[in-house]
């Protein structure tokens, strides 16, 4: 069994995987480099069987999108550690031994990330993960360097180790035992926030979920789907709903359900009136269909509040992030959470 294997999972990106995929065979020595393919049509597979023909191949038969692609070709990979690391970020010379150094010296941990940082302006933070995330009392998550639209400069104020509630899909190591023990990445969720839901489950049964920031990697991001992308929007604000009925403790979901219909109408408002109809419309879409899937969940919801022994987990704070930051003009990390420094790791 390999320590460390390096699995991208890659939909018509030849382009990508042409241009950072030899940094990541470069620096990732002793580890397996894997590439799940969720049936690529642009030739991606040929272009990897004559251009690396070292790095395994996984072939799936159709586009399974993100967390059903990822949890097909991992049942497909023996490794102590996985690493998910998307196809459109680039690593440097050091990257996976801060990682592997702190999951060995915490064996309490499931799951970290590395720093990540945006590929096109490399002294920020990168929107999809930035230096660790957490989720508020109404189920938005946000990142220590990224709050809503906010992106910070990196200046080394995250750069110590930090408990977490969730670490981003982009790059995030996690034990093969604790993968499985909590079920993996949920395939319903197809893609967008299915790691949140993962880390959830695992944060709730006791594991540590950490940002290792002594390791970087540049993420491009919104590579699949654009930024105002309507089917975006929508599978954000389904899935959202779906991770908070799956985790939310008992006492709570009642009252986040009932604000998060008043918050989700806003933001349909705010589309509609900046000429976004088709995001205005994902919206309700989304709600529609997480109530329409709701009744899958049922047992999952049961089995993960059976299996929790941290309820709630201390990483979903009582703040709002968005009184915090329309309301209060708080656009930092920092500036919402002062007393920051307690959340670090104590190890």
């Amino acid at each position: 069994m390999k320590r460390v294997a390096v699995v991208i999972l890659n939909w018509n990106g030849e382009k990508m995987l042409r241009e950072f995929l030899p940094d990541v065979v470069r620096h990732s020595t002793g580890a397996e480099i894997v590439v799940a393919d969720n049936a690529s049509t642009d030739g991606s597979l040929q272009m990897l069987e004559r251009e690396f023909p070292l790095v395994r191949r996984i072939v799936l038969d159709r586009n399974h999108g993100f967390a059903q692609g990822y949890h097909l070709a991992l049942e497909q990979v023996d490794a102590e550690f996985y690493l998910l690391l998307n196809n459109d970020v680039q690593v440097g010379a050091d990257w996976l031994s801060p990682l592997l150094e702190y999951m060995d010296k915490n064996p309490h941990v499931a799951a970290c990330q590395p720093k990540l940082l945006c590929h096109w302006d490399r002294t920020r933070f990168e929107y999809a993960g930035a230096s660790g995330g957490y989720i508020d009392a109404w189920g938005y998550p946000y990142c220590r360097g990224r709050v809503m639209g906010t992106v910070e400069e990196d200046r080394g104020q995250y750069d110590e180790p930090a408990s977490l509630l969730w670490a981003t899909g982009a790059a995030l190591m996690i034990r093969r035992e604790a993968y499985w023990q909590a079920g993996g990445l949920d395939g319903r969720f197809f893609a967008h926030q299915e790691e949140i839901d993962l880390c959830w489950r695992l944060r709730s049964r006791g594991y540590g979920i950490a940002c290792v920031p002594q390791s970087k990697v540049w993420h491009v991001g919104g590579g699949t789907l654009p930024k105002d992308s309507p089917h975006k929007t929508y599978l954000n604000f389904r899935n959202n709903l779906l991770l908070l009925y799956k985790n939310l403790p008992s006492e709570r979901l009642d009252t986040v359900m009932h604000v998060r219909f008043w918050l989700d109408a806003l933001a349909s408002v705010q589309f509609l009136l900046t000429g976004k109809w088709g995001s205005f419309l994902a919206v309700w879409r989304g709600r529609r269909d997480f109530f329409r899937m709701r009744p899958q969940f049922v047992s999952d919801r049961e089995r993960n509040l059976k299996a929790a022994v941290l309820s709630p987990v201390p990483e979903q704070t009582a703040v709002s992030i968005l009184w915090q930051y329309y309301a209060r003009g708080k656009k930092t990390f920092k500036e919402i959470h002062p007393t920051e420094n307690n959340n670090k790791q104590h190890i």
